[in-house]
């Protein structure tokens, strides 16, 4: 035997050896876990208990980057331990994660990021139908959209918040690349019109004038759907992410044909119990303030003057009435740092009403 191979034996009897080892540290700390799960149950006889901890799971994954020795990226290591912990999570009982639908979208992609690929995902139609299924209990949390760092806010999930009991419990970023599809069995022919989510083409606007200008553009309900239809239709191609991709067998023209290669979404996880510190948190509120001069004013001075950096600023017409305004604001910090209990205070005295939405970790992955 050469040189090599002897030294390539000595490495694959090492990694067989770690490999042993790391299964028999996985198996202790899913041990470790159930014990968790039971003592949780025997204090609480009888209650629907909460197994799922946003805040301590993001104390563990900031600790895991921190620590991390590398050569792996601290981000890598830290979705490694996320797999884990949702495999050990899993074991007593599998959470049901609800998400705007349908199966293969951008937001199915952010539910698994943040919960990790061991829960059951129920894909919805809308995102009120997402609240409703958390509201009822049958899911444990919901992920929705919020924000795009290039086309801004989703309002219809602002305004939900209105109206929902619902808590926010976490937030996940999730970078969004849009590539042009096509079915390979049609990959030859001449595409004559294009499918694609209103956002998504938007997000794409200028890549699409310059490489596909007057080919028609079809808005369907999301990128899945765009995928589907690409899929079974010559002539057809979708704009759409990876994970359509991979389930409709769909090819890739060209690729991250997004305008802006910072192209980012912002999703929130909605529950239905309040979440403790984890350190590192963001708030969120709604306010309606009361008509009159200076309104603004008294709603902001108080961060202003504690030193509470505001993080989003939005403002939605109120369902109370004509031409009445509802603001939308995330700001550092927990509801329970003395702080921010003094800048809630004020602010509930010049409000007409304050909801608070919920404090959650700043996400870690």
């Amino acid at each position: 035997m050469s040189d090599e191979q002897v030294r390539l034996g000595e490495l694959r009897e090492e990694i067989d050896s770690l490999d042993q080892r790391i299964m028999e540290l996985i198996s202790a700390r899913a041990k470790c876990a159930q014990e968790v799960a039971h003592v949780k149950m025997a204090a609480n006889p009888g209650e629907d208990v909460f197994f799922y901890r946003p805040e301590r799971e993001a104390q563990v994954l900031r600790r895991i980057k921190e620590a991390n020795p590398g050569p792996l990226p601290g981000e890598e290591m830290a979705r490694l331990f996320r797999e884990i912990m949702s495999a050990c999570l899993a074991l007593e009982k599998p959470m049901h994660i609800a998400f705007l639908g349908p199966i293969g979208t951008f937001t199915q992609a952010a539910a698994l990021k943040h919960f990790g690929h061991s829960v059951v995902s129920l894909p919805l139609p809308a995102i009120d139908a997402v609240f409703r299924e958390v509201e009822s209990g049958t899911a444990h949390y919901g992920v929705v959209p919020v924000e795009n760092s290039t086309e801004g806010m989703v309002n219809h999930t602002l305004d939900m918040f209105m109206l929902s009991p619902l808590k926010i419990c976490g937030e996940v970023q999730l970078r969004i690349h849009h590539h042009l599809l096509v079915s390979p069995d049609y990959r030859d022919l001449e595409i004559t019109r294009i499918y694609s989510h209103q956002q998504s083409f938007a997000q794409c606007r200028q890549w699409l004038d310059t490489h596909r200008y007057g080919i028609e553009r079809v808005t369907v309900s999301s990128n899945a759907e765009a995928a589907r239809r690409a899929a079974n239709e010559p002539g057809a191609a979708a704009i759409a992410g990876d994970m359509a991709a991979e389930l409709y067998g769909l090819e890739k023209l060209a690729g991250s044909i997004e305008d802006r290669p910072d192209n980012t979404t912002r999703f929130l996880i909605v529950g239905r119990e309040e979440v403790q510190s984890s350190g590192q948190d963001k708030s969120s509120i709604l306010v309606s303030m009361r008509n009159k001069p200076g309104a603004l004013y008294q709603l902001l001075e108080p961060f202003h003057r504690h030193g509470i950096s505001l993080t989003r600023l939005e403002t939605r017409p109120s369902p109370s009435g004509t031409w009445a305004y509802v603001f939308y604001i995330d700001f550092e910090g927990h509801m329970d740092d003395e702080l921010a209990r003094k800048v809630l205070a004020e602010v509930e005295a010049e409000a007409v009403e304050l909801k608070r939405l919920g404090s959650y970790p700043i996400g870690v992955l």
